[in-house]
């Protein structure tokens, strides 16, 4: 197996600006240098007053080459969303998709891995924390890789993003988000794949000798590529793969704790004692508050959150309820309560009973418990609810007060955990055993 060329997905718009430092040839020969705008015109790309289907740039043999992009959304719908612009190594190239232009940037994987892992976490991380990156991310992508070659057929919502569960009950609604929604590009560049933001931010020799040092390897089980998910922060329990997207077991990702101790992790599927787990604040490799470890994983947009092993969100009823609405386009009227019906391994809520003045409806799973309940996404489905009362209203709460756990959907690797576990002298390989028991590391190609 040779390293293979994956496509990124990077924006989308009515028009695409760009530029290039240094000059690149289009698919018709010409040579380019400078600012350009490709803009979207009947069902074609509009640039230098022609039209084309589809538009791309390779560079010149200069392996300094980039090219860059205006008004690159990062963070999309989540708290931290703001604009850019980022640079990029490899191929542009422009498509019509959808009424509108899509950039998307043609590069080796692991040139691809080396800003990967700078752009999750910051460049600075231990040397064994972005090596185990390295391995989980190349993992997940040549597993994405390979379901997208076999063909795997999926039933989509139509808004593209969403996996429904059809349930038999008219009173519950249970989709999933994940990744194989991508037609014309492998992955997209933001966090709902793998964060990418090429060149943008600086690569240290640290994470180009992680990408190195780890070329070709993956995390295997019984054959095949695992699907090795991660999140930044786990909240001191790993959830399991079923109960964030479809219904299929993986036995390398299961749950536990994210520690080291002999001591079982309770129950968590069983609401007093995810309620009691929720409200604590048990031992863990993720529950820190070591700023220079913290630094290692987080980003300086990221670190806009401190609160991440466990939290607490107020909402008055005015503001829950406009927000339950305005989210699910569900029109519940005044909200009475929000009931657990289903926790995973870690406490996080596969399925929310919302119970209001006009109609009652569970909702599933994690990623659509945090978009209903949050302007962006709430931190995790992990929480458990508190309610106030005014004197003179005791059918209808005046506040409802969210305490939660963790950052993230819980399953893999915990990234904060993981940079504890680098920081305490763990080799990467012990780290991903840590969190993808069973697994075993097998390189793919040279």
């Amino acid at each position: 197996m040779q390293e293979p060329v994956i496509t990124v997905g990077i924006l989308s718009g009515k028009e695409i600006g760009f530029s290039f430092p240094k000059e690149f040839i289009s698919s018709d020969g010409i040579a380019i240098c400078g600012i350009q705008q490709a803009v979207y015109r009947k069902g074609k790309i509009c640039w230098q007053e022609k039209e084309y289907d589809e538009l791309s740039f390779t560079p010149q043999q200069d392996t300094s080459s980039f090219f860059e992009l205006q008004d690159v959304t990062i963070g999309i719908n989540f708290h931290w969303e703001r604009k850019e612009v980022q640079r990029f190594k490899g191929e542009l190239k422009i498509i019509v998709e959808d009424d509108r232009l899509t950039a998307i940037n043609i590069i080796p994987i692991e040139d691809y891995l080396t800003s990967v892992i700078s752009s999750e976490m910051s460049a600075t991380a231990s040397l064994e924390l972005l090596k185990a990156h390295a391995v989980i991310s190349r993992s997940w992508l040549l597993n994405k890789l390979k379901v997208a070659n076999g063909k795997l057929k999926v039933i989509m919502h139509p808004d593209n993003t969403a996996n429904f569960e059809l349930s038999t009950l008219p009173s519950q609604l249970i989709k999933w988000y994940d990744h194989e929604a991508h037609k014309n590009f492998d992955v997209c560049a933001d966090d709902h794949c793998q964060r990418y933001q090429g060149i943008t931010r600086a690569s240290t020799p640290q994470a180009i000798e992680a990408v190195f040092a780890t070329r070709g390897e993956v995390l295997m089980y019984e054959g095949e590529i695992c699907d090795a998910r991660f999140s930044k922060c786990c909240g001191g329990a790993f959830e399991e793969f079923q109960n964030c997207w479809e219904n299929v077991k993986h036995p390398y990702l299961i749950g536990q704790r994210d520690s080291k101790t002999e001591t079982r992790l309770p129950d968590l599927t069983k609401e007093a004692e995810a309620d009691k787990w929720i409200r604590t604040s048990p031992a863990a490799f993720c529950n820190t508050h070591n700023k220079q470890v913290l630094s290692q994983v987080l980003n300086n947009y990221d670190q806009e959150t401190t609160d991440f092993y466990r939290w607490r969100v107020c909402y008055s009823q005015q503001e829950l309820s406009e927000l339950i609405h305005k989210r699910s386009g569900i029109e519940f009227g005044k909200i009475i309560d929000l009931i657990p019906v289903e926790r995973g391994t870690s406490g996080r809520l596969v399925r929310l009973k919302i119970v209001g003045t006009l109609r009652t409806l569970i909702i599933g799973k994690e990623l659509e418990i945090r978009r209903t309940l949050s302007s962006s996404h709430l931190y995790s489905s992990a929480f458990v609810v508190d309610k106030e009362y005014k004197e003179d209203e005791k059918e209808i709460p005046s506040r409802f007060i969210l305490t939660g756990s963790g950052w993230g959907h819980g399953v893999g690797l915990c990234q904060i955990g993981a940079a504890v576990m680098g920081e305490q002298g763990y080799k990467y390989k012990e780290i991903l055993s840590h969190y993808y028991p069973g697994s075993a590391i097998e390189q793919q190609y040279k």
